[in-house]
């Protein structure tokens, strides 16, 4: 009887065990076959037939934190310098002058109620923010509008950790208690692996230094007491001297005192960006593409300098982009380029409730 019972045990254990050995050998062969396509793939993107396919997927896994790996496998470091030296946008040696924006604060502070000649009613609830959908043949995503520049500030952490866990763009608005904002400034982010707790370049936030070296020169972006926002290389003891009031460090300027940035090929590659910008008339344009996803590959450095002109900015520059790139706007994530969850970082632009 307990041999019966014995054999048919090792009978059920043995197909169990033979079940699972299948299953395995499916998954390895599936991940094998899988990797295998994307090494076609990839090899066919990088030494394929198209010259241009390969120098937009090149500049654009070089942007990445990680991604970059990927072109290193098929291409040598010289090959892929020289692709970025044709695609990239050339550095403003000039700084803003912040005399050429001309700021009307009874205008800006102002319920607008114009049209536009599409038929569009300027911020019909009144307050004081408009969001605008903008798309090209890789991208979509949103231009927010905000008409008073005195609402624009840098909300950022309490302190600075690399082992500390930074804040959501969502949580960043709330803790200045804003309605809206877009993510900010650099961050440590090595490979992708940052905990978003500590920034790069500087962070000025209601007009102190919070972050950086008053003697070391950085891309800075940001706005003065006047409310102009000042775009270009300068130390941040000079943006003091000015009263830069709230800023980031990221780059390359997009627009300077009416000119734009000159740019090879697409200016770099398809990722997910995220700008700020403003207008002679002192209006803020805050601007973030979604990358990475079927619907929105992403924008060029050239695609973002396109969208600021069309809006009107004589300032204009790139903020950190990637994964961080993320608009909130009165409760809601408006847009998202992480997959992964939500990005966590040491600063964001936000906007102060009316």
């Amino acid at each position: 009887m307990k041999s019966r019972e014995n054999s048919k045990s090792n009978s059920v254990l043995s197909r169990i065990g033979r079940y699972v050995g299948r299953f395995f050998i499916w998954v390895a062969a599936t991940l094998v076959i899988l990797l295998a396509g994307l090494y076609v793939f990839f090899f066919m993107v990088n030494k394929g037939p198209s010259p241009r396919i390969r120098d937009l997927f090149v500049a654009s896994a070089k942007e990445s934190s990680v991604g970059g790996v990927v072109a290193d496998i098929y291409l040598s470091q010289a090959q892929i310098d020289d692709i970025l030296s044709k695609n990239k946008t050339t550095e403003f040696e000039e700084i803003t002058n912040t005399s050429l924006v001309k700021l009307n604060a009874s205008e800006n502070e102002t319920v607008k109620e114009t049209a536009t000649e599409s038929g569009t009613v300027i911020d019909p609830d009144g307050d004081g923010i408009d969001i605008f959908d903008v798309h090209g043949d890789t991208y979509k995503g949103k231009m927010m509008v905000v008409y008073d520049p005195s609402r624009v500030k840098v909300a950022t952490l309490d302190y600075y950790d690399y082992n500390a866990p930074g804040l959501t763009l969502s949580q960043l608005v709330q803790k200045y208690d804003c309605v809206a904002g877009v993510n900010g400034g650099k961050y440590d982010d090595e490979i992708g692996m940052g905990t978003g707790g500590m920034p790069e370049g500087v962070i000025f936030s209601e007009g102190k230094l919070r972050f950086g070296d008053p003697s070391t020169s950085y891309e800075i972006y940001g706005f003065t007491n006047d409310n102009v926002l000042v775009v270009g290389r300068m130390t941040a003891g000079y943006a003091q001297s000015i009263g830069m009031r709230d800023a980031v460090s990221f780059g390359p300027s997009l627009i300077v005192n009416g000119k734009s940035a000159q740019y090879s090929g697409s200016g770099s590659g398809l990722n997910p960006r995220t700008a700020i910008g403003q207008r002679e008339n002192g209006d803020v344009l805050l601007l973030v593409i979604e990358g990475r996803q079927p619907s929105s590959l992403g924008a060029t450095m050239g695609d973002l300098i396109t969208i600021m002109e069309e809006y009107g900015a004589v300032n204009a520059a790139n903020l950190d982009g990637g994964m961080s790139s993320s608009m909130y706007y009165n409760g809601e994530d408006v847009v998202s380029s992480c997959t992964l969850g939500f990005r966590e970082m040491p600063s964001a632009f936000v906007v102060e409730k009316r």
